[in-house]
């Protein structure tokens, strides 16, 4: 009855072992099967975006969540891989993702202490774990991490895995990736890493807070010690080594991406929301895109921008900066500032600022005047003057500091003397529609009102959308683009777009562009002195070369945007809270900025002249009168007209006056004879 009973057991037992084997190989097979169905998992995983300059130099990284520099298996230290491989799983290269000995081992602990805290985890389940999963201790984890690991020892190498996990695993302080890793603690690449340094970093992974030797430097050097004997008893390095590495001072650099100082921060910010405009993503999706973006930063130029800014702004005024330099043959921007201190305020005031440009905003209006019939020599009268409006307003422009020339001025001395009483003549002769509509011409979208008070600058624009316009007469004409991009390589190394470098449309009159820059060029020539000093006379003294700008101020803003051929650049200042600038030397900020800036910028570009387009003739002229100048004239200066509508009568006020003055010479003479 014993023996019966006992054999029945048997028999029962058998069928469970028999029926556990069956759902075992049947659940294996399903898994594998279904794996199969489904194919190579992805292994895209954030990584970091780099930013280069026009020299193909690192300016910046962006990164999504998580900080991850991505490099090849070959690209790092022998033994970094071999103490990882030793300290993670032996047994990598011999098993199919699971080491069934260790599991074995894990689930009699889990069944004793009736608990799923016992891992054994083989370095392929971790890798599934990092890509696709939580580290939630779950059956459900388990069971998905079990697909993963079987797809990804299913389709790839193992040298695929083993570079993935080494990029992927967490090492503490925010740095996921050996790479990361390695730059942060010992502040080099994973491929220079030492012994000494290989075994701390390969310890660290099990406990990233528990190990970190910032945190607990003897319990990390304890594990090191640990790591490095087993290397040594592996014969992976020799007794000599051994003891090298335990007498190595290892010196931790703390090399967080989130401290180190960041090349124009501003422009790094632009970079990264224009890449998400051309790629149709997210900016946090394009941050943790593994891209490489080739950038229009001229390194030198941002450097003396902010040397200029940093030179001449008082360090304890609040009183803020936004400048830009661009290329005008291409619209690349080449130096951005967006405001004096990043850190204190990431808010870009190049682009995102509307302020009113003052009289900087004139070249639209005068574009517009030499298009419907004005010369270089068009006189209006200078004085106080009142405008009756149609809604039977008045409106009374007034010249800075009340100065007028009470007599006719030509539009030359009008644009270096910065007339307004001249300006807003001009536009209530054209309709302010005209000036709204010629402003577009160049490229201004901010909303335009059609009023009197428009060609004083008291619409609001941005320092980007104005030095993108004057671009266009820096370049003849063409049509401009303002872009920081040239290049984006994804992560694969396949270009995803490449910005065109051909020249923009004809959108202005070559002519009339060449006439207005020539025009704009008298800011800076003390010849068309007049009434008051030109503009520009501050400054003046200072410059090497021919350049031509127009400044604008307000009670709370200043700017002062000019260009050569070569570059063109754009200077704000004001407070963020519109207070008025009370003191005169915040409005001249910004004339010292520019000046300094594209006079050190220039010094590595070529000497280059505007060039005069056919139809158009050059005439030294009186700048008083307008008429050609004669030898008697007490100042000259060389004016362009297009051919036709030049001067023909020559100054004769100034050959009366020598005139005058030598008879009187002469009666004084004779005077003195019959004295």
């Amino acid at each position: 009855m014993g023996k019966g009973k006992y054999n029945l057991g048997s028999k029962l037992l058998l069928k469970l072992i028999v029926w556990l084997v069956a759902v075992f190989l049947l659940g294996a097979g399903a898994i594998y099967l279904t794996s199969f169905l489904l194919g190579p998992p992805d292994l895209q995983m954030d990584q970091n975006t780099i930013l280069y300059s026009t020299n193909e130099e690192v300016i910046g990284e962006e990164r999504g969540p998580e900080y991850r520099q991505w490099v090849e298996l070959s690209e790092m230290s022998e033994e970094i891989i071999a103490a990882t491989l030793l300290t993670e799983d032996q047994n990598f290269y011999n098993h199919h993702g699971f080491d069934l000995k260790r599991i074995m081992g894990a689930i009699v602990k889990d069944i004793k202490t009736w608990s799923l805290k016992e891992g054994a985890s083989t370095l392929t389940q971790q890798y599934a774990r990092n890509l696709y999963l939580t580290h939630e201790k779950s059956l459900t984890r388990k069971i998905k991490e079990a697909f993963y690991t079987v797809r990804l020892e299913m389709f790839y190498s193992k040298e695929d895995i083993l570079e993935g996990y080494l990029n992927s695993i967490y090492y503490g302080h925010g740095a996921y990736g050996i790479e990361a890793a390695s730059n942060y603690f010992f502040n080099k690449p994973a491929t220079d890493l030492t012994v000494a340094e290989a075994a701390m970093l390969a310890g660290i992974p099990k406990g990233p807070t528990y190990y970190s030797p910032l945190n607990d430097e003897e319990r990390a050097r304890n594990r090191q010690k640990q790591i490095l004997t087993n290397l040594l008893d592996k014969g992976i390095i020799d007794q000599k080594s051994f003891d090298s590495a335990l007498r190595q001072e290892l010196i931790y650099a703390k090399n967080s991406p989130n401290s180190q100082e960041k090349t124009a921060p501003h422009f790094q910010d632009t970079v990264i929301k224009e890449a998400a405009e051309l790629l149709g993503r997210k900016q946090k999706e394009v941050r943790a895109g593994g891209y490489s973006i080739y950038t229009t930063l001229n390194t030198k130029q941002q450097k003396l921008l902010e040397q200029q800014v940093e030179k001449t702004v008082q360090p304890e005024t609040e009183l803020e900066i936004g400048a830009l330099a661009v290329d005008p043959s291409t619209g690349g921007i080449t130096a951005m500032l967006g405001g004096r201190d990043y850190n204190q305020s990431p808010f870009n005031r190049t682009t995102s600022a509307k302020r009113m440009p003052g009289s900087s905003f004139k070249p639209f209006l005068y574009y517009a005047a030499l298009e419907n019939g004005y010369t270089p020599n068009t006189m209006l009268m200078s004085k106080p003057t009142s405008f009756e409006l149609a809604d039977g307003n008045v409106y009374q422009p007034s010249n800075f500091n009340g100065y007028y020339a009470n007599e006719p001025i030509t539009l030359a001395q009008a644009i270096a003397l910065s007339d307004n009483v001249y300006a807003v003549k001009t536009n209530m002769y054209l309709g302010p529609e005209r000036l709204v509509d010629a402003a577009k011409e160049f490229g201004i979208t901010s909303k335009l009102p059609a009023v009197p008070s428009l060609a004083l600058g008291t619409a609001t624009v941005n320092v980007k959308e104005m030095v993108t316009a004057y671009g266009m007469l820096a370049n003849g004409g063409h049509e401009l683009q303002g872009h920081t991009i040239e290049k984006i390589v994804d992560r694969e190394g396949k270009t995803v777009y490449k910005h065109k470098t051909k020249k923009g449309k004809q959108k202005l009159d070559q002519k009339t562009a060449f006439l207005l820059t020539q025009l704009m060029t008298g800011m800076f020539d003390r010849e068309l002195d007049g009434y008051m000093s030109v503009t520009g006379s501050s400054v003046s003294d200072q410059l090497s070369r021919i350049y031509a700008g127009k400044s604008g101020t307000t009670n709370s803003d200043s700017w002062m945007i000019g260009y050569s051929p070569s570059l063109v650049t754009g200077v704000w200042a004001g407070y963020d809270d519109n207070r008025p600038m009370e003191k005169v030397a915040e409005s001249a900020y910004t004339k010292q900025i520019w000046a300094g800036f594209m006079e050190a910028a220039h010094e590595e570009l070529p000497v280059e002249n505007f060039t005069a387009p056919s139809g158009v003739v050059g005439i030294p002229i009186d700048p008083v009168t307008g008429l050609r100048a004669t030898p008697y004239c007490e100042s000259s200066r060389v004016m362009y007209f297009e051919k036709g509508t030049e001067p023909e009568g020559y100054c004769t006020e100034h050959y009366q006056k020598e005139d005058k003055d030598e008879e009187k010479s002469m009666v004084e003479q004779l005077f003195n004879l019959f004295r």
